[in-house]
């Protein structure tokens, strides 16, 4: 099954969490925040405008992304989870 996002939404995957501190000390699952990064699986149409023409999406599937923690409607298809966010829930994009 394929998730095809509407409009200005973006489908995200969440890149998986650091397992490690800044000074080396490993962390169980439990006491890991959710990353806050992803990598775009699909996007939109992009943004229904006044004239009726769709503004182009400045991301594009396979972008590196950051995001605030809260970001996105959470889904599972099939086993997977994946974050559906409108583009302007995205802070950057990394290269």
């Amino acid at each position: 099954m394929k998730v095809v996002p509407l409009s200005e939404k973006v489908v995200v995957k969440r890149l998986p969490a650091e397992g490690l501190t800044a000074g080396g000390i490993v962390l169980p699952d439990t006491a890991q925040e959710k990353a806050r990064q992803g990598r775009v699986l699909s996007v939109g149409d992009g943004r229904l405008m006044s004239d009726g023409t769709r503004a182009v999406q400045q991301v594009r599937e396979g972008d590196r992304v950051l995001f605030q923690q809260y970001a996105g409607a959470e889904i599972i298809v099939n086993g997977e989870e994946f974050l559906i966010m409108s583009e302007d829930e995205i802070l950057a994009v990394v290269q």
